[in-house]
This record gives C-alpha cells, sequence and structure tokens, in this order.
C-alpha cells in the first residue's frame, strides 16, 4: 500500500510551486493585470461621465440654435454608438471590440468638438449660465480621460512588455496571459490634444457678399 503524503511533504510541495511561480514572473504578471483592470476601470469611468453631459448640453444649445439640426443628428448617432457597445472589463482582452469601442469615443469626441464650434455663432448661448457651466464641465471630463487613457497605456505597455520577455513568456503561454490592446498612434494624437473650450473671444463675423455692380449707363 502507498503511503500518503503527511502534512510536511504538502507543505514543501506547495512552497515549491510558489517559488517556482514566483521565480517564472507569475506574480508580476498578476500584479500588472490588475493595475490594468484598474486604469480602465478609471477610463470607462469618465467616458461615462463624459456621456452622461450630452443630452444637457444638447438641449442647452438647443434653446438658442434650434436650426442647427446637423450637428444634433450627429451628436445623437455618435452617442448611440457608444452606448450601443458594452464597456465591459473583458472589452481589453478582444482587440476588435476595443478597437470598434474607441473608434466610437473618438467619434462623439469630434462631435461634441464640432458643436462647440457652433457655439461660437451665438453671442447669447455663450453667455448663458448654464451653457458656460457644462462646457467647463465637460473641458473637465476630457482632462481627467486624457490622464486616465496615458495611465492605462503604461499600464498595458508594462503588462505587455513581461508578457513578451523570457522566462515570463512561457508563464504567460501555461496560464494563457496574452498580449493586451493598446491605444493606436491616432489614438494618442487624440489623446494628447484634448479639446479647448475658451468662449471669451467674440464670434467671427459671417462674410459678406460684395455689392452688385451698377448697371451701365445709357
Amino acid at each position: 500500500m502507498r503511503k500518503s503524503f503527511g502534512p510536511l511533504a504538502r507543505f514543501f510541495v506547495a512552497a515549491f510551486v510558489a517559488l517556482f511561480l514566483s521565480g517564472c514572473g507569475y506574480n508580476d504578471l498578476q500584479r500588472q493585470d490588475e493595475q490594468i483592470k484598474a486604469a480602465w476601470s478609471e477610463v470607462i469611468n469618465q467616458y461615462q461621465r463624459r456621456a452622461d453631459l450630452v443630452p444637457n448640453l444638447v438641449n442647452t444649445v438647443k434653446g438658442y440654435a434650434a436650426q442647427e439640426q446637423t450637428i444634433f443628428i450627429q451628436v445623437a448617432e455618435a452617442r448611440a454608438n457608444v452606448g450601443s457597445i458594452k464597456a465591459t472589463p473583458e472589452l481589453i482582452n478582444d482587440p476588435v471590440a476595443f478597437a470598434k469601442f474607441q473608434a466610437a469615443q473618438a467619434q462623439l469626441q469630434s462631435a461634441l468638438s464640432r458643436l462647440l464650434l457652433v457655439a461660437e455663432n451665438y453671442p447669447q448661448l455663450k453667455s448663458d449660465a448654464v451653457f458656460r457651466d457644462l462646457t467647463a464641465q465637460l473641458e473637465g471630463t476630457e482632462n481627467r480621460i486624457t490622464v486616465a487613457r496615458n495611465r492605462y497605456i503604461k499600464a498595458v505597455q508594462e503588462y505587455n512588455v513581461t508578457v513578451r520577455s523570457f522566462p515570463t513568456n512561457l508563464t504567460a503561454m501555461i496560464f494563457k496571459m496574452d498580449v493586451k490592446p493598446n491605444f493606436t498612434v491616432d489614438n494618442e494624437k487624440t489623446i494628447s490634444v484634448p479639446p479647448t473650450v475658451d468662449f471669451g473671444k467674440s464670434p467671427t463675423p459671417p462674410a459678406t457678399s460684395p455689392a452688385p455692380a451698377s448697371p451701365p449707363k445709357n
């Protein structure tokens, strides 16, 4: 009859496994993975904060510029596109879904920038207290998005280097820990230049048409 492992033997086996995993970078991979999840959660929170500002911002602009239907439709479509994609923690493990989500967020940011440009042509809107408060909130949110995305970029870069490096790449292979998607170069260009809200300047006057030429005298 075979003898069963005693408590001391089980202890040594557990200690060996722990040392093996630690030496092969398993603990580092787990720590970095948690950092990515935390950074991504903050990105999602700030994206949601921006999306929540959109309805009130659009309604305020409509009160002064109801005829600007094109930009209202563009903003509504962009926000709906963002809302159609579930921003789950698993999104960062799917490069295709991640790219689609980022494209939707870029579309919304672009639409909001155009909405703010429209406001430049309406002095009464620019001086509206509610509008100024909403745009200040939007600018602050865009800045927080920039900070959150930069933290995510750094966390993913550190993790991906670890996943690709020996011997942790073997550990990553065993536990199916793949590289994670990051922002593209185009994304980073957008990140580095968040929209600026400044309504202190006077609106540019519309170009005037030249006066019609006088008819020739007989």
